[in-house]
């Protein structure tokens, strides 16, 4: 299939903006957030000018249209990280809230002081902080495998610790700092035969590849649908059934209730009982034109563009001089972190804006990794279905200028 690239561009009205007078934008931030398509925003805008209702409580047309649209897109969203069943798709915030729905609903429930759960140095903190507050809470221990310097985890760790039983194993699909995408399936086999549930941070795979949540047969598996050209605070959690059945709710209130009485409550049937309250509609039924987006391209197609994009990123760059890449260019996603000797990174980041290009500048949510290299921040380019090499090109003209004033 023939990728179109001006086409996809096209879809994209921010593209069009000019962020400096002469330059327009070079938008190389989207793992922090996705640029939207007009697709989606027309889905939602249409949802509400003709749609607009509360759901699962009416009877009326717009609450029954509403609901089935609501409905629609969690089928929808099940079928493309081919979940088993679209009960097993609950709908969060983000990835954030999803990873602490499991930590605090499952791992209050099931893990017991002294349990260990195993994660990684390179993980977000959104993967780090909700486990560190469960184990100061039950007194949990934590381990970590380590990151080598070629920034892949070191898998010899990784199972010498799985000789630990571990409790729960949770690490990221593909780090936000290195493009480094990780080995989920033989992590997670190797985890369910020491008996460890495992929680997979999707938040970076799921917009940039085909995932097949059975094939890797995940327990849990969280993602956001804002890194995926959808809109802003809606995320996923995938969890099998049997194991969400058995947990308890996260949050109470509406709609996560089959009877209440003064002094109890009877939860509702997944995947109801974890959304309490008036959800995200809108921002629902946007994920999932998202998600038609995405298919009607092809993830392998998405996927091919991004890997042909970082490995012309990592030719041009590694010829800059001062600059100094993290992680090899090895199996990685479209993710390039680099620091420029004796330069902030939020200097380098200010300057690529004032000529239109938009990098991401800081520890990106991953201090203790920035750590584990010795140093506090990074600047990050990263790419996606929309980018070219001509802004690619237009992101190394910006490091020369970098250089010459700081020569």
């Amino acid at each position: 299939m023939l990728y179109d690239l001006e086409k996809i561009r096209a879809d994209f009205p921010i593209l069009n903006r000019e962020i400096r007078k002469g330059y327009s934008l070079a938008y190389l931030d989207s793992t922090a957030t996705a640029q939207k398509p007009q697709q989606v925003i027309n889905a939602m805008n249409e949802y509400y000018q003709f749609h607009n209702a509360n759901i699962h409580r009416g009877v009326h047309t717009l609450a029954e249209e509403a609901t089935a649209m609501y409905e629609d897109a969690r089928d929808k969203i099940g079928r493309f990280i081919q979940a088993k069943y679209a009960r097993e798709i609950i709908f969060t915030r983000n990835t954030t809230e999803s990873i602490n729905l499991v930590a605090k609903s499952w791992g209050r429930k099931f893990l017991k002081p002294g349990d260990l759960i195993i994660l990684t140095e390179m993980e977000h903190h959104s993967n780090l902080v909700p486990w560190q507050m469960l184990a100061d809470e039950n007194s949990l221990r934590l381990e970590f495998v380590s990151v080598n310097e070629d920034g892949v985890l070191a898998l010899e760790v990784y199972k010498k610790l799985l000789d630990l039983n571990p409790k729960l194993v949770a690490f990221s699909h593909m780090s936000n700092v290195l493009g480094t995408i990780n080995p989920a399936k033989e992590m997670i086999i190797d985890a369910h035969k020491v008996g460890a549930i495992v929680l997979v941070d999707g938040a970076q795979s799921v917009p940039h590849f085909a995932v097949d949540v059975q094939d890797l047969d995940a327990d849990f598996y969280a993602f956001s649908a804002h890194k995926m050209v959808g809109p802003t605070g809606f995320g996923v959690l995938y969890g099998k059934e049997a194991i969400l059945d058995a947990t308890p709710p996260f949050i109470g209130g509406g709609d996560m209730i089959k009877k209440v009485e003064l002094h109890s409550f009877k939860p509702n049937d997944l995947p109801h009982k974890f959304e309490a309250g008036t959800p995200a509609i809108a921002e629902a039924i946007g994920t999932a034109a998202a998600v038609d987006y995405l298919q009607a391209i092809g993830m392998e197609n998405i996927a091919r563009h991004e890997h042909e994009l970082v490995h012309y990123a990592f030719n041009k760059l590694s010829s800059v001089e001062n600059l100094k890449i993290f992680g090899k260019n090895n199996n990685r996603g479209g993710v390039i972190s680099f620091e420029m000797a004796n330069v902030h990174p939020h200097d380098v980041a200010q300057i690529l804006d004032s000529v239109g290009v938009a990098v991401r500048a800081g520890h990106h949510c991953a201090m203790p990794l920035h750590e584990k290299f010795g140093i506090a921040a990074t600047t990050r380019a990263s790419f996606y279905l929309y980018n070219t090499t001509s802004e690619i090109d237009r992101l190394v003209e910006g490091l020369e200028i970098v250089n010459d004033i700081f020569s």
